[in-house]
C-alpha cells in the first residue's frame, strides 16, 4: 500500500486509535501519526510502547497541519474536543471519528467545523472488551466492517481518501445514512450490550446463588455476556445516553419478544419454541457465511475469542 495521508492525529489512544496505528504501520498508509490523550499516565504508557510516531502534549500541537484528525474519545466529550482543535484545523483536513453513535456525534461536531475542513463520520464495528493504549493490535480491523457516513455536500474525494484508508488496515467498507445506522447498530450492538449488562446484573444480585457458583459453574452464554459486560462503562454510558431513541425502539421490540417467549414456556407451547430457535439460528449460520465470525468452538479460550464486535 501506499502513504494516503502524509499527517495523522489520533485523539484519544485506547484500543481503537492504537489498533489504528499498527493497522496503519503495517500497510505504510500514514507518513507521520501524532497521538494525544488527556491523561499524562497514558501519553506515557503510548511513548513506552512505540504508540505513534510522536505522542504531543496538547491538542494544539496534534492537530496542526495534520491531512486527517480521527476523535477516537466518548461519543459525549467529542463536541468539546471539536470546538477546542477547530481553529487550528487545516484548511482541506478531513475530520473523523469512530464512535458507535453518528447522528448525536454529528450534531455535536457540525457546528464547529472550519469551511474547507470535510467532516467524515466513520464506525468500525470492531473491538473487544479490553481499553486503553496497550490492548491494541494491527489486525483489529481485518475483514470487519467499517461504516462511513458523510455529510451532504462533502467532498467525495474526502470520502474516497478515508474509505481508501480504512480498506488498507483490513476492513470492508460501506456507507450509510446517520439515523438507519444508529438504528441499526441499536439492533446489533447497543441493545445486546444492554441485554449482557443486565443479565451479569441479574447473577450478581441473586443471593441464592454464590459468587463461586456464578464463577465457577458459568456456561458459555454466561461467559459470553460477562466479556461484553466488561467493556469500557463511559463509552458504553455515553453510547446509550446519545442513542436513546432508537435504543429504547428495539428494547421494546425485545420486550414484546420476551414476553411471547414467556407464555410459550408457561403454556408449554414447544411448536413455538422450536420454530423461534429455528429462525434465530439460521441468523447466525449467516454471520459465520458472512465471515464475520467462526463456527469453531472456543469455550471462552483460544485466539478467536480476542476478536468481537464491541460497538
Amino acid at each position: 500500500m501506499s502513504v494516503v495521508y502524509d499527517r495523522v492525529a489520533l485523539i484519544g489512544l485506547g484500543l481503537i486509535a492504537s489498533s489504528m496505528f499498527w493497522a496503519m504501520k503495517r500497510a505504510g498508509l500514514a507518513g507521520e501519526v501524532r497521538g494525544f490523550a488527556r491523561s499524562a499516565q497514558t501519553r506515557e504508557t503510548a511513548r513506552r510502547i512505540g504508540l505513534c510516531d510522536r505522542v504531543c502534549e496538547s491538542l494544539h500541537e496534534a492537530v496542526e497541519d495534520a491531512d486527517l484528525v480521527v476523535l477516537c474519545i466518548p461519543v459525549r466529550a467529542m463536541g468539546e474536543v471539536a470546538r477546542e482543535i477547530a481553529p487550528f484545523l487545516k484548511p482541506g483536513a478531513t475530520l473523523s471519528d469512530v464512535g458507535s453513535v453518528k447522528r448525536a456525534v454529528i450534531d455535536e461536531i457540525a457546528p464547529y467545523i472550519p469551511n474547507g475542513v470535510h467532516l467524515v463520520p466513520a464506525h468500525p464495528i470492531a473491538g473487544t472488551e479490553h481499553s486503553g493504549p496497550e490492548s491494541g493490535f494491527e489486525s483489529l480491523y481485518d475483514n470487519r466492517w467499517c461504516l462511513l457516513v458523510p455529510q451532504d455536500g462533502v467532498d467525495p474525494e474526502a470520502v474516497t481518501k478515508l474509505r481508501g484508508l480504512w480498506e488498507g488496515m483490513g476492513a470492508n467498507v460501506d456507507v450509510m445514512d446517520a439515523d438507519h445506522h444508529d438504528l441499526v447498530l441499536a439492533v446489533t450492538s447497543h441493545a445486546p450490550h444492554l441485554i449482557a449488562y443486565t443479565m451479569v446484573g441479574v447473577a450478581d444480585d441473586l443471593r441464592r446463588v454464590t459468587d463461586s457458583e456464578v464463577i465457577n459453574y458459568s456456561a458459555a452464554g454466561f461467559r459470553d455476556f460477562t466479556r461484553i459486560a466488561a467493556s469500557d462503562p463511559t463509552m458504553w454510558r455515553d453510547v446509550f445516553l446519545s442513542n436513546k431513541d432508537a435504543t429504547l425502539e428495539i428494547l421494546g421490540r425485545f420486550t414484546e419478544e420476551l414476553f411471547a417467549l414467556q407464555r410459550a414456556i408457561r403454556l408449554g407451547d414447544g411448536d413455538h419454541l422450536h420454530a423461534y430457535f429455528t429462525r434465530t439460528r439460521a441468523i447466525r449460520r449467516s454471520i459465520i457465511d458472512a465471515g464475520q465470525d467462526t463456527d469453531q468452538p472456543n469455550f471462552g479460550r483460544g485466539g478467536e475469542a480476542k476478536k468481537h464486535d464491541q460497538g
